[in-house]
């Protein structure tokens, strides 16, 4: 899917124009992007978090020229997708997940200190 068929479904879906769902799109995307490019994290509850990463600088191989390259530092985007995404791409990992989680023991309680005698 791309953004003009994104902005046909908002449109479709919400009995809106193309132009104010393209307006609602765009200022949805400036959003996040001016919020993670300030280093704050977006958090869409079951979709996913949007947030900035420090990658740090390494050695990279330039493979045409058989070289080692330095490649900087740098600060990039990350998305990590949320429970209720991932559950809807892949429902066997997801149930499997469910499963694992629900045969473990309970949490296990720290034994209770006794109190010091004097």
């Amino acid at each position: 899917m791309n953004r003009i068929e994104l902005v046909e479904k908002i449109a479709s879906a919400h009995d809106l124009s193309k132009a104010e769902a393209g307006r609602i799109l765009e200022t949805m995307t400036s959003s996040v992007v001016a919020a993670v490019k300030k280093g704050d994290s977006v958090t869409l509850v079951g979709f996913g978090t949007f947030k900035q990463v420090a990658r740090a600088a390494r050695t990279g191989f330039n493979p045409s020229q058989g070289v080692k390259i330095k490649i900087a530092a740098q600060k990039v985007p990350k998305f990590v997708p949320g429970a209720a995404f991932k559950a809807a791409v892949d429902p066997k990992a997801a149930k499997r997940k469910a499963d694992k989680a629900a045969a473990a023991p309970a949490a296990k309680k720290a034994p209770a200190k006794k109190a010091a005698k004097k």
